[in-house]
């Protein structure tokens, strides 16, 4: 654990009070940014939101200079080179691999679904875009509700890909950041490859266009 002292930019900070559910209402919004202080400090510090309010309970009421009790996030990210990743379906893992094969870091994944599985096969990064635009278009995904039209939802941490999109080489696919950190290895995605969004940007941070990305299908199958 370690203290946080909040600072006159977090003070200020104001909060959509909702996020619609409904596409084409998020479409209209300037930014799906975080709905609360005790969200926001939450990502920031990589906790629940229970833990979060169980430390500080005057969370609603802080102002700038109070401190809270949050968890000590810094480390050492690793310096060597990421060649190539592997998303195991087997254990819900993103690993990330150096020189010489060896692992260098891992991170809980949710990969695809029984409905919407994956793809197989070993694919590239081709870009990354950072604090992305959601482009919905049901005729390449998925319907949502009764949204017919292509949509382009508006960026923040709130966004169905979160803070990071790391594209593939396999059209539509990618490794992207949520606004749903505590279901990450818990509910399935559409195919994709769902990370936290602390976890995208730090591998964001490591990886670069051209590392290989390989999908390791269940043992057994």
């Amino acid at each position: 654990m370690t203290t946080y002292t909040v600072t006159a930019k977090d003070a200020r900070m104001r909060f959509p009070r909702t996020i619609p559910h409904d596409f084409a209402k998020q479409a209209r919004m300037k930014r799906l940014d975080f709905t609360s202080p005790t969200e926001m400090y939450a990502e920031r510090f990589h906790m629940s939101e229970g833990l979060l309010k169980a430390l500080n309970p005057r969370l609603k009421t802080l102002k700038a200079g109070d401190a809270i009790s949050v968890l000590q996030v810094a480390h050492d990210r690793p310096t060597q080179p990421v060649e190539r990743m592997e998303a195991v379906k087997a254990t819900g893992m993103l690993v990330l691999y150096g020189p010489g094969d060896a692992i260098i870091a891992s991170y809980p994944a949710t990969i695809g679904s029984a409905d919407t599985p994956s793809p197989e096969g070993e694919y590239k990064v081709l870009r990354i875009a950072h604090d992305p635009r959601y482009e919905y278009d049901p005729k390449k995904n998925f319907q949502q509700g009764r949204n017919t039209r292509r949509l382009m939802l508006p960026p923040g941490p709130n966004n169905p890909v979160g803070t990071v999109w790391i594209a593939l080489s396999k059209p539509t696919f990618g490794i992207h950041g949520t606004p749903a950190p505590s279901q990450v290895s818990k509910t399935s995605s559409r195919g994709c490859v769902r990370l936290t969004n602390w976890d995208a940007v730090e591998v964001a941070a490591l990886i670069k266009p051209g590392v290989k990305m390989r999908f390791v299908e269940p043992f057994g199958s």
